[in-house]
């Protein structure tokens, strides 16, 4: 068996956080055909628009919010949340290409919502997935790099009894976890700490779960977790 576990030094800094998860088991991730998910982008791109109102990009709620998050913990200098990056491609013109339908999903849903999703290979994970502080020494190698880049000590991380997962929260992943083509079981999460925003999370999630059921196939099993529920089964 293998949980995702939020423990407790994460809640004693974000106690309103609420984490979507979104398990897919037996699933397709294989595709010949990328334009329906080239259109499920371009959509969302022009959705995402709505949260950009503000003509200096780093004033607009969605970003300055997640920028306060991050400056409570100890992060790589630059580091944004995922949200951020895809809605300064959005700012400034760049389109999101293709990765594979899994990746483009989730990411039509992040930018449809303005809410930070990931999500990662179950069949990688090594142990239990916990959301916590990093102690500083896990191993982490990113995509485009065989670099090891550790964590600090007291970053927000994603990681299992191998290493990091995801580092700075949400802001880069590790190549060892990260969604393929061959992937059949997956790990799907979004992320809130916009308490006023509890609807759209929501919606967010359920859109999540039936776009990747309509177009792989498979049988998916939404969770919330939040301060009074930390861990469920994953596997």
């Amino acid at each position: 068996m293998k949980n995702f576990i939020i423990k407790d030094d994460f809640w004693s800094l974000f106690p309103n956080a609420r984490i979507g998860v979104v398990i897919c088991n037996d699933i397709d991730n294989t595709t010949e055909d990328k334009e329906p998910y080239k259109q499920l982008i371009s959509n969302a791109e022009k959705e995402a628009f709505k949260f950009l109102q503000d003509i200096e990009f780093s004033n607009n709620d969605v970003l300055k919010i997640w920028r306060e998050a991050f400056q409570k913990f100890k992060t790589k200098k630059g580091a944004r949340s995922s949200i951020e990056a895809l809605l300064k491609r959005v700012h400034k013109g760049n389109h999101i290409g293709t990765i594979n339908p899994l990746v483009d999903i989730y990411n039509s849903i992040s930018l449809k919502y303005a809410l930070p999703c990931g999500g990662e290979d179950i069949d990688t994970f090594v142990g239990n997935i916990r959301l916590t502080k990093a102690d500083g020494n896990e191993n982490f190698i990113t995509l485009g790099t065989d670099e090891n880049a550790p964590p600090y000590e007291g970053e927000i991380v994603y990681k299992d009894d191998e290493g990091a997962i995801c580092r700075c929260w949400n802001w880069r992943e590790s190549v060892r976890t990260m969604l393929t083509e061959n992937t059949k079981n997956a790990f799907l999460c979004i992320e809130l700490i916009d308490e006023r925003r509890l609807n759209e999370f929501e919606n967010a999630l359920k859109e999540l779960a039936k776009t990747v059921q309509d177009n792989l196939g498979g049988t998916y099993r939404i969770s919330i977790l939040d301060i009074n529920n930390k861990e469920i089964l994953i596997k």
